[in-house]
């Protein structure tokens, strides 16, 4: 067999595991099974294009040219149609989960990429005390301090926020149990009963406002949250004389808001935060989630036990084990000698050995995450929409996708998925052409200049990989020179993550996870001009974010 087929075979392999789980995961974005969707809320419903920012045939049309859209669905076309066209990203692919797991425990991945301790059950008895292994360690304890999913994935064991989602993406309330709209620009949360901190404290609508102001307002906690835009055009939030709920503000409609909260917004203990300074809060855990911090070793390892007076039933396992390996050999290892339960990122290579093994399988799905290389637009050689549209055309994005990560990937020309509200599917990937990236670059006037790729280190499915094939292909033109710096995960991301512009590596390999389905909550964050964590500023671009966000999600 050819190494084609068998990467065929690999692929349909995958496939068998994950197409039912991408059905639930566009399921989840429409919001079929959502509470909001049947209380008459547009946050999860994705409708038909009524208003697409195409052509039918090819246009010659400029932006200005084009027709004003008329619905939020086309402005978010359209963002999309300006950020293929100006090229801030060389656009890369749709991540695919793949995890590996053991015999010992029942667990199915969710597209978000979340590992919820909470849905492990013992399959036998080695399965009640369930070691995690994944690429990367946590950044702090701190929930609200910030962006990475290896956090998530340790620090929402143990605290919650006011709305969840289930498996299939579906809203479900939490520390709520019920929301509403009284009128725009305000919305409403009927704070749960019974719910008590691992400390003994009860929950209170006082720690659930102070909670999404200290993310919103950095004057409010003491801190400046790298999470602000994850509830992007929350102001702030007050309790309700009289009633256990909280009033959370917005600037206008905000069409997405709870869509926001069910993704984002963990909620903490105010008088624990008051009384504790920032170290402490990163080494300690006081939530209402169900498992309760026994050990945490910085780096290392973080232990959890099974919280016993969780206000819903306790969790089936009685400990949860957080570790890391960068090398996805060694997590390998480490479930194939039952060191480990759940291990993720298996690459291609190892799936058929995985498979192999009596005590072991594969649980993967497509995920909600975008991999990418960011350009800086304000430095050069990025500063020129042309050399950034070279790099595009240098790049041999299908031979990537089928050779490094063996078509274990989806390719992609705009920041949104398919399947997400506002996905644009006219916008086509650029296709690999050296004498038209060498045109670009002796247009834009940087010929001869060399450029450095950072990329983290097993942070995501063969990034160092992908990175090595996309210097190695902008090396190969004749007036560009190209290399790659291979980087530890929480270093690089924490230069990404700090706010500021200048901080970022000039061109860095990053992976984005949007478990919103909405196109809004990528491009706000790393592309419009106030986003926390943007490489990238457009006038028209953030004009036409600022119309979508004024209006529904369906009209």
């Amino acid at each position: 067999m050819t190494d084609k087929e068998k990467a065929g075979v690999n692929r349909r392999r995958f496939l068998s595991f994950a197409g039912a789980a991408t059905a639930t995961a566009v399921a989840g974005c429409a919001g079929d099974d959502s509470p909001e969707d049947e209380g008459g809320m547009d946050d999860t419903d994705t409708p038909e294009s009524t208003d697409s920012d195409t052509d039918t045939e090819p246009s010659d049309e400029t932006e200005t040219e084009r027709p004003e859209p008329t619905t939020r669905e086309g402005y978010l076309q359209r963002a999309n149609r300006v950020i293929h066209d100006q090229s801030p990203w060389v656009f890369l692919n749709r991540q695919y989960s793949v995890y590996g797991k053991s015999s010992d425990i029942e667990w199915e991945a969710r597209a978000d990429e979340f590992i919820d301790g909470y849905g492990i059950s013992p399959a036998t008895d080695n399965g009640q005390d369930v070691v995690i292994n994944q690429s990367q360690m946590d950044s702090g304890l701190d929930p609200q301090d910030h962006r990475e999913t290896p956090t998530d994935n340790i620090v929402l064991q143990a605290y919650e926020g006011v709305l969840d989602r289930d498996r299939s993406g579906a809203i479900m309330e939490k520390l709520a149990t019920d929301y509403s709209r009284p009128e725009d620009g305000r919305i409403r949360f009927t704070i749960r009963e019974g719910v008590s901190f691992h400390s003994g404290d009860d929950l209170t609508k006082e720690d659930v406002a102070y909670s999404i102001n200290r993310i919103v307002d950095p004057d409010a906690g003491g801190l400046a949250s790298p999470q602000s835009d994850q509830l992007a055009g929350v102001t702030g939030a007050e309790p309700v004389d009289g009633e256990n709920a909280v009033d959370v503000m917005s600037d206008g409609l905000n069409p997405i808001v709870f869509s926001l909260f069910a993704s984002y917004g963990p909620i903490m203990n105010k008088s624990w935060v008051e009384a504790n300074d920032s170290s402490y809060i990163n080494q300690n855990i006081d939530g209402t989630g169900p498992f309760v911090l026994e050990t945490y070793e910085s780096e290392v390892q973080v232990v959890f036990n099974r919280n016993d007076n969780y206000w819903r039933d306790a969790a089936d396992i009685s400990s949860l084990t957080i570790k890391s390996a960068s090398e996805s050999s060694t997590r390998v290892n480490s479930l194939l000698s039952g060191e480990a339960d759940i291990v993720v990122n298996v690459p291609p290579q190892e799936v058929s050995r995985v498979e192999n093994d009596d005590n072991a399988s594969i649980s993967a799905v497509p995920s909600t995450r975008v991999i990418f290389n960011a350009m800086r637009y304000d430095v050069e050689p990025f500063d020129s929409p042309e050399f950034r549209t070279a790099i595009n055309y240098a790049i041999d994005l299908e031979s990537i996708i089928a050779n490094v990560l063996q078509s274990f990937g989806t390719p992609t020309a705009q920041p949104t998925l398919e399947g997400f509200f506002g996905y644009n599917p006219d916008l086509e990937v650029y296709p690999q052409d050296q004498a038209e990236a060498e045109a670009l670059v002796e247009e834009s006037g940087y010929a001869g200049v060399e450029i450095e790729l950072h990329t983290p280190i097993g942070r995501y499915l063969k990034d160092v990989e992908i990175a090595q094939a996309i210097a190695s292909q902008v090396d190969e033109l004749s007036n560009v020179s190209a290399s790659v710096q291979q980087r530890d995960f929480a270093t690089l991301a924490g230069e990404v993550t700090t706010g500021k512009l200048e901080d970022k590596p000039h061109w860095y390999l990053l992976g984005w996870g949007n478990e919103t389905f909405d196109a809004s909550q990528t491009i706000i964050p790393l592309l419009t001009t106030e986003g926390a964590l943007t490489s990238y500023s457009n006038e028209e671009l953030d004009r036409l974010i600022d119309q979508a966000q004024s209006l529904p999600s369906e009209q």
